[in-house]
């Protein structure tokens, strides 16, 4: 059964692993997924080029054996006193397939590097030779490399003698390929000793899949076949980077052209639904606006009527009290109209020094007898500046209404550029802070420090920086007081300091 708990883990787990864009994750799936399969079909290759190598080896083998029973044979066969001289002139001559010596005893083999395809050579000339020369008595067959081989029993090497003994039959140049050597016992007294290369010299190398030419032919395949995926996936994925861009931009209240409609016939869909559901939101907005507008002004002029017929009233208690609910219906009309301008701010983001742009405010502040402490970063913030002014200034003006004195910091890490203003106040209710952002909701301490206010400065901060693609949040300082933090994430198209 599938432990379905175990997932989270994982997802986690893979999460710290993989790259964070989609573009860095297709490509690590390309990259693993051409690795695993060049390592699978490599793996499989070589599995039968084991196989192919190894009856190869096998078959040239028996046919070695078979040439070197010929020639022990017809060595047994000559008189003994004849042996040396007709091997001499076989040498002087070069016309045989090996290179034949009689020693007094046999000669020990250097030692030769474990070879799968050797040791299958050696055994199946083994058996083939004591098929063929039953009266042999003794045999001793291995592979060694031609540069110290000792082939007679003075201590003579195989690399001494001179060209024409070995040149045409033991030595290839520039590469040295092993030796196969066959001592065969004659008597008690003399052991013939020969000398030949396989069939195929490089008959190890053939059957070895990291010889140095096939491992550079693999590693220059799988680099172009990665190369090529890469850049198959960014092709493929560029285009969501400009659906992102323009989300985005769309998102912060920016203006953008249209997208692009190209690319694979799945974007091209996309692309057209994003252009339309943006039209759609824009002429919803822009509906929207228009109609809170009117229906805003349309309410003042019966209101101001109903304020001329209550001068009309003759109990003096009851017109006042008239008076005074007109009064604040007027003004939740002016909040209201006041609230869609503050937060429907029509201008480009520009580059923002926030040193100096917070630093007008707090000067403002402090000219109207307030304390207000600022600190400098040095960062800047790519906004719209006159909606952040106002935002910012909302929150100031809350702060100055409610704690008397404020704080104003600029910090970032590695995601985030925060904007902090911090008052000295009694701070809010944990349990009434979510609905600060509500339009008409006012605290009750907060009623009798503002009378005027209608509860919407909050709200008008809040869709500021949404619109902007940032976070307002409102919370508790630990050392008292109520602290305001606009959070916008920090990239280095938004943000320069």
């Amino acid at each position: 059964m599938l432990d379905f708990k175990a997932r989270p883990a994982l997802s986690r787990a893979l999460a710290k692993v993989l790259p964070s864009s989609l573009l860095g994750r297709l490509s690590v799936v390309m990259v693993v997924g051409v690795m695993l399969t060049q390592l699978l079909g490599n793996f499989i290759w070589a599995t039968q080029l084991r196989a192919e190598s190894e009856a190869e080896a096998k078959t040239a083998a028996q046919h070695l054996a078979h040439s070197a029973s010929a020639a022990v044979r017809f060595v047994l066969s000559l008189p003994q006193n004849y042996r040396p001289l007709i091997i001499q002139q076989f040498r002087e001559m070069g016309g045989t397939r090996f290179f034949i010596h009689i020693n007094s005893a046999a000669i020990a083999l250097p030692e030769f590097s474990h070879q799968a395809l050797a040791d299958i050579a050696v055994r199946q000339i083994d058996s083939t030779i004591k098929e063929d020369l039953p009266a042999v008595s003794q045999f001793q067959i291995g592979f060694a490399w031609p540069d110290n081989l000792v082939a007679m029993d003075d201590g003579t090497q195989i690399a001494d003698m001179p060209e024409n003994w070995v040149r045409h039959i033991l030595l290839t140049k520039p590469n040295p390929a092993p030796i196969l050597v066959i001592q065969a016992k004659m008597d008690a007294e003399h052991w013939l000793y020969l000398a030949a290369l396989m069939p195929n010299p490089y008959f190890l190398e053939s059957g070895n899949p990291l010889a140095p030419d096939r491992v550079l032919l693999q590693a220059l395949s799988l680099a172009a076949v990665l190369l090529l995926s890469i850049l198959v996936v960014r092709w493929t994925t560029r285009p969501l980077a400009a659906l992102s861009e323009a989300a985005a931009a769309f998102g912060n209240g920016e203006h953008m052209p249209a997208l692009p409609e190209t690319g694979s016939k799945e974007f091209v869909k996309t692309a057209r639904a994003f252009s339309a559901m943006r039209e759609r939101i824009q002429r919803y907005i822009e509906d929207r606006e228009r109609l809170f507008v009117s229906i805003s002004h349309d309410l003042r002029t019966p209101i101001m009527r109903l304020k001329l017929r209550a001068e009309l009233l003759d109990d003096d208690a009851l017109r006042a009290e008239f008076h005074d609910d007109l009064d604040d219906l007027d003004m939740m009309v002016k909040g209201a109209l006041q609230c869609v301008k503050d937060s429907d701010i029509h201008e480009n983001p520009t580059e923002i020094r926030l040193d100096a742009f917070i630093a007008r405010l707090v000067r403002g502040a402090q000219l109207a007898g307030h304390e207000v402490l600022f600190e400098e970063s040095g960062l800047s913030l790519t906004a719209k500046p006159l909606a952040l002014k106002r935002a910012i200034g909302n929150l100031l003006d809350n702060a100055l209404h409610y704690g008397k004195k404020a704080e104003i910091s600029v910090t970032k890490n590695e995601t985030e550029i925060e904007i902090e203003i911090r008052d000295h106040g009694p701070g809010v209710p944990e349990d009434a802070l979510l609905n600060l952002f509500e339009p008409y909701v006012r605290l009750e301490h907060g009623r009798d420090q503002n009378s005027n206010g209608m509860g919407l400065g909050l709200g008008i901060a809040q869709s500021i920086v949404h619109a902007q693609g940032g976070q307002l949040v409102l919370e508790n300082h630990k050392d008292g007081g109520l602290r305001a933090r606009i959070i916008f994430p920090y990239d280095t198209s938004r943000h320069l300091g």
